[in-house]
C-alpha cells in the first residue's frame, strides 16, 4: 500500500485550496469586473451620442440637402477622440448619414434597435450585431428645433474589445495568484519541514504505529511508569502505576508534587542525574524506583520513573518463610513422635508391657481427638498439612493447641492458594504460640467454620492480651509488641493478604486474658475446578 509523505499531503492541499480560492476569486471577480465595464462603456456611450444629438450643427444639417458632409467628420473627430469603435449618425428613417466606413453611407442602419429611439424618444444602451459585428451602443434621438425627430445618433464599442479588456484584467487578476500559489507551495514545503523535525523526521503514520505500539506496551509490563514534562506535570502513566499506586487518568496533567509530593523527580528534573534501584514508601507500598531524565538538545525536558512493588516480594519472601517454618513444623512433630516411638520401643524390650500400653493410651487419648476433628471436619488438605504442622510445634513446646470441635471446613476455593493459607493462618498461629510461651498454663484454640456467606478462622490464646493503644497499630508494617529487630511485617502481610481476597480481620481481647483474631473471607460461587484437591 503507498503511502503519501507529510510534505505531499501539505502541498497537495494548499495547491488545491489556492487554485479553488484562486479560480472561486477569479470567476467572481470577471463576473463583476464585465458587468461594471460594460455598465461603463454603456454609459460612455450614451454619454457621446447624447451629446453629439444636442449639437446645433448636428441638427441644422439635417435641414440640408446632403447632411454627410456635415456630420461625417465631426463624427470621426469625436470617434477618434473617444476611442468608440464606430459612431452613426441616421435620419428619422434609420439611413445613414455617418459612418466610419464612408461606402455604407446612405444604406439602412443595421441591428434593428432604433425604435425606441426614434419611435418613443427614448436615451438608452443596447446589445446588437450591426455591420461591424456585435457591439454595445449607446442611442440618443436628434430632435430639431420644432422638438420634432430627424434623426439617431448610435455610439457603438465592439464587445469583443470589452472582452479583451475584462481578459486583461484577468491576466493581471491571474499573475497575482501564480504568484501567490509560488508562495504557498514555498511555505507548504517550509512547514511540512519544520513539522518533521518536531516529528524527527517520522511520518503521521509511523508515529500513529508508534503510539499503538508504545501503549500496547505500557499496557504490557508490570513495572509501573510515570513521565513528567519540563514543569513537572504528568503527561504519561500506563495502567500498572495506577494499579499500584492507587491512581486515575484524572491524575495527567497534574503536578507530581500535588499527587506525590516525595517522589524526587524534580531533582532528576533539575540536576539531570539518573537514580537507580531507589526504595522508597508510596502509596504505603514499598517501591524500588529508577529516574531517568529525557534530555532534547542537551537540554532536561522531562523525566521518566519506573517503579517495581517491594511489597509483592516482600510477599514472596515471608510466603517462602512460611513454608519454611512448615516444613520445621513438620519435622517438629515427626521429631517429636520419633521420641516418643523411641521410649515405647525401649519399653516393650525391657519387658514393661503395662507402661508401654498406658504410654500407648495416653497419646492416643491426647491426639485421638484431635485427629477426629482435623480429619473428619477439616476438609481442606491445605488446612490439614497447617494445622498438624502447628500441633506438632505446640507439641514440642509443650502448648496446648486445642481445635474447636464445633469447627468445620469444606474444601476452599481454588482463589485461596496455599500461599495465602499459609501466609494468614501460619502468622496467625504462630503469634498465638509466642503470645503463651511464658504462661504456667500454655493454651491455643483454632476454630474454622463455612456455614453462612464467609469462611470463618478463629485464633485464641490466653496470653497477656494487647493493649488498647497497640490495637490500633498493630496490622502497620514495621509495628511489634516484640523488641527485636526485623519484626512487624507478619500481620501487616496478613492483613494486606486478606484485603487481596476482600476479607476482614478483627482483634479483641478476651476478658479473662488473652487475644483473639477474627478472619473473614467471603465465599463465591465456584465450580468444580475452583476447589482445592
Amino acid at each position: 500500500m503507498n503511502r503519501f509523505s507529510l510534505q505531499t499531503k501539505i502541498l497537495v492541499l494548499i495547491i488545491g485550496l489556492i487554485l479553488l480560492i484562486t479560480i472561486l476569486l477569479t470567476g467572481i471577480n470577471a463576473y463583476f469586473e464585465s458587468r461594471d465595464i460594460e455598465e461603463q462603456i454603456g454609459e460612455r456611450a450614451l454619454h457621446v451620442a447624447t451629446t453629439i444629438s444636442f449639437m446645433p450643427s448636428v441638427k441644422e444639417a439635417f435641414e440640408m440637402e446632403h447632411p454627410e458632409e456635415v456630420i461625417q467628420p465631426i463624427a470621426e473627430e469625436v470617434r477618434e477622440f473617444i476611442g468608440a469603435e464606430f459612431i452613426v449618425v441616421g435620419n428619422r428613417d434609420s439611413i445613414r448619414v455617418a459612418h466610419p466606413d464612408e461606402e455604407k453611407i446612405g444604406k439602412h442602419m443595421v441591428g434593428g434597435d432604433n425604435d425606441r429611439a426614434l419611435i418613443h424618444e427614448e436615451y438608452y444602451t443596447s446589445k446588437a450585431t450591426g455591420s461591424l459585428g456585435p457591439s454595445l451602443r449607446g442611442k440618443a434621438p436628434i430632435f430639431n428645433n420644432q422638438d420634432e425627430i430627424v434623426g439617431i445618433v448610435s455610439v457603438g464599442f465592439m464587445v469583443e474589445d470589452i472582452k479583451s479588456i475584462v481578459f486583461n484584467k484577468l491576466l493581471k487578476i491571474s499573475g497575482a495568484s501564480f504568484l501567490v500559489l509560488i508562495i504557498g507551495i514555498l511555505g507548504g514545503i517550509f512547514l511540512a519541514r519544520d513539522i518533521r523535525k518536531d516529528t524527527f523526521g517520522l511520518e503521521p503514520y509511523q508515529i500513529a504505529s508508534l503510539y499503538r505500539d508504545r501503549t500496547a506496551i505500557l499496557s504490557s509490563i508490570k513495572e509501573g511508569v510515570i513521565a513528567i514534562d519540563k514543569d513537572g506535570k504528568i503527561n504519561l502513566m500506563n495502567e500498572s502505576a495506577q494499579k499500584i499506586l492507587g491512581l486515575s487518568r484524572d491524575n495527567l496533567n497534574k503536578k507530581i508534587e500535588e499527587v506525590f509530593p516525595n517522589t524526587k523527580m524534580y531533582n532528576v528534573l533539575l540536576s539531570g542525574d539518573v537514580i537507580k534501584d531507589d526504595e522508597m514508601t508510596l502509596n504505603n507500598r514499598q517501591v524500588i524506583v529508577n529516574r531517568t531524565p529525557i534530555i532534547e538538545d542537551s537540554k532536561v525536558v522531562g523525566v521518566v520513573a519506573s517503579f517495581r512493588d517491594k511489597t509483592e516480594l516482600n510477599e514472596m519472601i515471608n510466603t517462602l518463610s512460611e513454608v519454611r517454618k512448615y516444613s520445621e513444623d513438620l519435622r517438629a512433630q515427626t521429631h517429636e513422635y520419633t521420641n516418643k516411638l523411641y521410649v515405647l520401643s525401649g519399653l516393650l524390650q525391657l519387658g514393661h508391657y503395662k507402661e508401654a500400653i498406658e504410654l500407648i493410651q495416653i497419646e492416643s487419648r491426647l491426639t485421638g481427638s484431635q485427629n477426629k476433628i482435623l480429619l473428619g471436619q477439616i476438609n481442606d488438605r491445605t488446612v490439614q498439612a497447617i494445622l498438624l504442622g502447628k500441633i506438632g510445634k505446640a507439641s514440642e513446646k509443650k502448648i496446648d493447641f486445642e481445635i474447636e470441635p464445633n469447627s468445620y471446613l469444606d474444601l476452599l476455593p481454588n482463589r485461596i492458594d496455599m500461599g495465602k493459607l499459609i501466609t494468614i493462618l501460619g502468622n496467625l498461629i504462630d503469634n498465638a504460640l509466642e503470645a503463651v510461651e511464658n504462661n504456667d498454663h500454655k493454651h491455643v484454640v483454632f476454630f474454622a467454620t463455612d456455614l453462612g456467606e464467609d469462611i470463618v478462622f478463629e485464633i485464641a490464646d490466653n496470653g497477656a492480651g494487647i493493649t488498647d493503644d497497640m490495637l490500633t497499630q498493630i496490622f502497620e508494617q514495621g509495628f511489634s509488641t516484640k523488641d527485636k529487630e526485623n519484626r512487624g511485617y507478619g500481620l501487616a502481610i496478613v492483613k494486606e493478604t486478606i484485603n487481596e481476597l476482600q476479607g476482614q480481620i478483627e482483634v479483641h481481647n478476651q476478658p479473662g486474658g488473652g487475644t483473639v483474631f477474627s478472619v473473614f473471607i467471603p465465599k463465591q460461587f465456584m465450580g468444580k475446578g475452583d476447589i482445592h484437591d
